[in-house]
């Protein structure tokens, strides 16, 4: 398994059909992905995790983890999600925060996140606001 920057357009596959698989496929496509950072873990030659980081000043969100479903609970998503906090330290960046599907809540408190209490609805989904403190 390794983890390589990737250009956005290389997320939309794995995010449309994990995520999104009843939505347009032009769903999973963030006006910001341009700005943003993009990473994938490659099993030999297959891409099988995504994930898509946005900075702004001292924060970064990421969205649109994604692992493909006969990939899921073999630790790739934590390798990655590991990947981007690193990243997110090495930059000195205060904080790092997602919107993370209430379901999936229990994974991202592994990782030390909090939920903040902001809740929301999108398509159908819920999702809570999740954050890190990295310095303060």
């Amino acid at each position: 398994m390794k983890i390589v920057a990737l250009k956005a357009s290389e997320t939309w596959e794995i995010r449309h059909k994990v995520m999104w698989p009843d939505q347009p496929f032009e769903f999973v496509q963030l006006e910001e992905d341009n700005s943003g950072l993009h990473f994938g873990v490659f099993d030999q030659d297959k891409l099988v995790s995504i994930v898509s980081c946005f900075i702004t000043d001292d924060e970064m969100q990421f969205r649109k983890l994604a692992t493909l479903e006969n990939y899921q609970g073999k630790g790739i998503a934590s390798l990655l999600l590991n990947y981007i906090l690193k990243l997110a330290k090495d930059r000195g960046l205060r904080k790092v925060w997602c919107n993370a599907r209430t379901n999936k809540k229990s994974f991202y408190e592994k990782f030390g996140m909090k939920d903040i209490g902001k809740t929301f609805v999108k398509s159908g989904q819920k999702f809570s606001i999740m954050e890190i403190l990295l310095f303060w």
